[in-house]
């Protein structure tokens, strides 16, 4: 499909964004014009941050499945919807058709509604990168489901925590799944997960790697099994659930700065319109592109850019089931070559790992239909970007460098491929839409340029986050109560003499680890539960490879006679509690904190020592206990 909101060139982009900040109902009212309604909203926005309530296409009626896939067929049907890589270089990929995906959307669509499945239900999934993913997602969409997907790296512990969250009682889920040279046991996750989760009816699973797993009678059934009973119906269409603009969509929690994970709510109408508009805009796609996108879907930006805005624009989503560097540094160049991709999407820790193999990798691989390049998760550092601009793109690929948070649903700050320029290491300019603005820390804006600042979105995008699920006071602290009338993002900003925007870091307890955000308190209250700890404080410090490392200092009871023992049990039970992606890069023993004489932990102090800045502590002087700030340093791993 081609777009009217699609701009081409510099001048339409700044056209599009003085409309959209003049008149932004209009704009976005235009926008929305091209997606499939059931009923047209009766007005474009209600809001107030104060709350905060956002609504957007009031009293519109629509089903997000129609958009991404009843509205292709009469003229794409035959044309790829999803192409799927797996794992093993030497099994065989698969090419699915978006009449192919309407057709298995329809039948698991009604394994859910055989299986008790209704409008409004919460339902969890677990599973691998398989086609069966998203083919989850959308059925659950199609009545009226929200889904939650969980990242396949979480533990047994942070999956029951989400479970409780969100009251889910339907779990889908795979046997196992293979990353790399690993197999995962993804069911027998499950199945400890729901240890504490007796409120859960029904476990779908879908026999992916065969291993031996337990099926409870009444509870766990086969997806094949399920499937076949569907056949035996017919294969009856299932008619798409009627939703309102505002009906939840899905939940996806995140990290923050509490230990609690908190899930974030995105809308039917507005998440769509937004994911879609960012998708054509900022990696200028023309139909017929391949788009890959790296991502798992566990996280935001498999949702946004290899599900939903992908297949709303009728577009061909590359997904990929295992690791960029396995079985070799070049398995993502031979995926590029093989299936002709044309627009590449993917984390600066990724581009800097294949980095660290040399060009060796790249030998005999032509990269010739590459288009668009993109990176995402984190700033990428200028090293990185020349070499993805050079190696990659051959010079010749525009690199976009989008910015954007599971919260906020779509890209937000970034070049847009090709139409407006792109500066190593920035984001540059806000998408058409976006009113991004500057404050100090008591939450004056900060005018004019080559200025840094906290960043903050002065006016609603379609795809702003609703609510935290359950909770909507933690949404307002969050987001909303640090500046009036503001959302927060959290992260600090540097605005250059251009106006380009240049993401600085998280300015809360919150890390950034290969593009995951991981809050401190969460990791911080996993090391506590290890027998034997008293007290731990959680920094970030520079990593070569994933931007932020993870630096823990921990007190013990008494301290451990073998300390590289004692790592590996604590590094354990963070496995156990959060999984692999929490753990800490270092541990250091200590004996003291350094705390104010209310208590307070003071982090910036911790930070210095963890980035060996020893001259830049500052002043320790109001510290309870001052001493304490030396054997730390001397201590220092």
């Amino acid at each position: 499909m081609s777009f009217a909101f699609q701009v081409k060139n510099f001048d339409e982009y700044k056209q599009a964004y003085e409309k959209s900040v003049a008149d932004p109902e209009q704009f976005w009212s235009d926008v929305a014009e091209e997606f499939v309604w059931r009923r047209k909203w009766d007005s474009v926005l209600e809001w107030n941050f104060t709350q905060p309530d956002v609504k957007w296409f009031i009293n519109g009626k629509l089903n997000i499945t129609e958009n991404c896939l009843d509205r292709h067929l009469a003229k794409h049907g035959e044309q790829p919807a999803i192409i799927w890589e797996p794992n093993d270089p030497n099994e065989q990929h698969k090419v699915i058709t978006y009449n192919e995906l309407h057709f298995k959307v329809n039948q698991f669509a009604n394994v859910l509604k055989n299986n008790g499945v209704k409008k409004g239900d919460r339902i969890c999934i677990y599973m691998g990168m398989v086609p069966e993913l998203p083919i989850a997602m959308l059925a659950c969409a199609r009545v009226g489901a929200i889904h939650s997907v969980i990242f396949g790296g979480f533990s047994a512990q942070s999956i029951s925590d989400r479970l409780k969250d969100a009251g889910a009682e339907f779990i889908i889920t795979c046997d196992g799944a293979f990353r790399g040279g690993k197999d995962i046991a993804l069911k027998a996750i499950i199945d400890d997960a729901l240890v504490a989760c007796d409120f859960v009816k029904t476990v779908i699973v879908y026999n992916r790697t065969s291993i031996p797993v337990s099926m409870i009678k009444g509870r766990d059934v086969w997806w094949h099994e399920e499937i076949e009973k569907v056949e035996a119906q017919g294969n009856p269409v299932v008619h798409a659930e009627e939703m309102d603009a505002e009906d939840p969509l899905f939940i996806l929690y995140t990290s923050g700065s509490t230990g609690k994970p908190k899930g974030v709510v995105h809308s039917s109408a507005g998440y769509m319109v937004y994911a879609t508009y960012s998708f054509v805009n900022v990696f200028q796609y023309q139909p017929g592109d391949i788009h890959f996108c790296t991502a798992d879907i566990g996280w935001i930006t498999g949702h946004s850019y290899i599900v939903y805005s992908v297949l709303c624009a009728g577009g061909t989503s590359l997904m990929y089931e295992g690791l960029p560097t396995w079985p070799d540094a070049g398995r993502l160049w031979d995926i590029v070559d093989k299936h002709k991709v044309n627009i590449l999407y993917t984390a600066p820790t990724a581009i800097r790992s294949l980095m660290a193999y040399g060009l060796n990798p790249l030998e005999g691989k032509k990269l010739d239909t590459l288009k668009v390049l993109g990176t995402v998760g984190e700033p990428i550092n200028e090293e990185a970007w020349h070499w993805y601009d050079e190696h990659i793109g051959k010079k010749r690929c525009p690199v976009v460098d989008t910015w954007w948070q599971t919260e906020t649903g779509g890209i937000m700050l970034s070049n847009l491929a090709g139409v407006t320029p792109s500066k190593p290491s920035y984001a540059t300019l806000p998408l058409p839409g976006i009113q991004p603005m500057l404050v100090d820390e008591q939450g004056k804006e900060i005018m004019g340029n080559d200025v840094s600042g906290n960043l903050c979105i002065r006016f609603p995008w379609p795809s702003i986050i609703r609510t935290t699920y359950g909770d909507h006071e933690r949404c307002r602290l969050n987001y909303f109560a640090a500046y009036s009338n503001l959302y927060f993002t959290g992260d600090g900003c540097y605005r250059d003499a251009q106006g380009n925007y240049r993401i600085t870091g998280r300015v809360d307890d919150v890390l950034n680890v290969s593009g995951h955000r991981i809050g401190t308190a969460e990791v911080e209250n996993a090391i506590n539960m290890h027998t034997g700890v008293l007290e731990s404080a959680v920094v970030g410090y520079p990593h070569d490879l994933k931007g932020q490392g993870i630096y823990a200092f921990v007190i013990m009871e008494q301290l451990p006679e073998d300390a590289q023992n004692m790592r590996a049990d604590i590094l354990q039970t963070v496995n156990r509690v959060i999984g692999p992606i929490a753990r800490p890069d270092k541990i250091q023993f200590v004996t003291g904190l350094p705390k104010t004489r209310s208590g307070k932990i003071m982090r910036r102090i911790l930070r210095k020592i963890a980035e060996g800045e020893m001259s830049a502590i500052g002043d320790t002087t109001t510290l309870l206990d001052p001493a304490v700030v030396e054997d730390i340093k001397n201590g220092r791993v």
